[in-house]
């Protein structure tokens, strides 16, 4: 028995969409304030020192953004298919459609979107959130997903990740994702201990904590490949097989974990070999040259002496000048 445009009584009629996540807009906005900040103040810094300033800046901006955003995303595995499949059970709608699989480490998203969107007498536009995290039940969620009466395609691939699937992959997949997301939360610890470090002038340590950071963020990585190459059930629809490789936010952990890496590198070979230049790159060797202008008296006699460096000498060096009258 069925109701209007064909739906059956058990289904809503209205469409699920996953809500937008504000979290990564949140965090990327911090950032860019900061970034922006300091643009604002850049001009008052003087010399060369305004570049190094302006690019340690950046990038360490970059990293902390980094390694706190993704642990957000979904997309560190994605895959996207084109099939002709059935849209409901109990219902011989036959639709085309795009179907998207995102993996992160918290948990997974289903796309479906239709070609064209309006198909028999529908809006087919979804994207459902399952979740894994320790705070959250999937099979749950998957049972709230059959409720509602989502579309068949969703169901279907979500299914392959539940705790009774014979895939036996959502147990891989949630240990997986936990130990990824702890140790890029301690990388970012160590990140901000380095950026701490730094300020202070320590640099060799700060370098040390520099590859530590970059170690971790790579540590994640290797969590991930792990559950990655295990192998899987085949999601099939139809004649063609949905099929996943490792996303946009995989590619850009290891572009930032190999960033730390070098820099880290860079910074413990400068201060073995050119201690100078690293001073230079970090602004220290001011010190050096006012307490040269301090050391070095003036006088306004000399035609490369000014009024300022004159204030400059230091008051136990100052003579006393007697002038007669002619």
């Amino acid at each position: 028995m069925t109701l209007w445009n064909g739906s059956y009584p058990f289904y809503p009629g209205t469409n699920a969409f996953f809500p937008f996540d504000t979290t990564r807009a949140v965090i990327i906005t911090v950032f860019l304030s900061m970034l922006a900040t300091f643009i604002i103040i850049l001009p008052g810094i003087r010399g060369r020192g305004r570049l190094f300033r302006f690019l340690r800046l950046v990038t360490g901006l970059f990293v902390g953004a980094v390694v706190l955003t993704i642990q957000f995303t979904r997309d560190w595995e994605t895959g996207w298919v084109q099939a002709n499949t059935s849209y409901k059970s109990f219902s011989r709608a036959v639709v085309n459609v795009d179907v998207g699989l995102h993996i992160g480490l918290e948990g997974l998203n289903i796309t479906l979107r239709g070609n064209p969107v309006n198909q028999i007498n529908e809006t087919i536009n979804y994207n459902e959130h399952f979740s894994w995290s320790f705070g959250s039940n999937y099979d749950r969620s998957y049972s709230e997903g059959l409720e509602k009466g989502l579309p068949s395609p969703i169901l279907y691939v979500a299914e392959k990740f539940t705790s009774q699937s014979p895939c036996a992959v959502h147990r891989q997949y949630r240990i997986s994702g936990h130990y990824a997301s702890a140790t890029l939360w301690l990388a970012f610890c160590t990140w901000l201990i380095s950026i701490l470090l730094f300020s202070m002038s320590i640099l060799l340590h700060g370098g040390y904590m520099l590859l530590f950071t970059a170690a971790l963020i790579l540590s994640s990585l290797l969590f991930f490949f792990t559950v990655r190459n295990t192998p899987k059930c085949p999601i099939q629809f139809g004649p063609v097989s949905l099929k996943t490789d490792y996303g946009e936010s995989f590619w850009l952990t290891l572009v930032t974990g190999l960033l730390c890496l070098l820099m880290g590198l860079g910074v413990i070979i400068l201060n073995s070999v050119e201690p100078e230049k690293l001073k230079l790159i970090f602004n220290l060797d001011k010190r050096k040259a006012a307490e040269e202008m301090w050391d070095k008296p003036c006088l306004l006699a000399e035609s490369s002496c000014s009024m300022q460096d004159v204030l400059m000498v230091p008051p136990d060096e100052l003579f006393e000048v007697t002038a007669t009258e002619l």
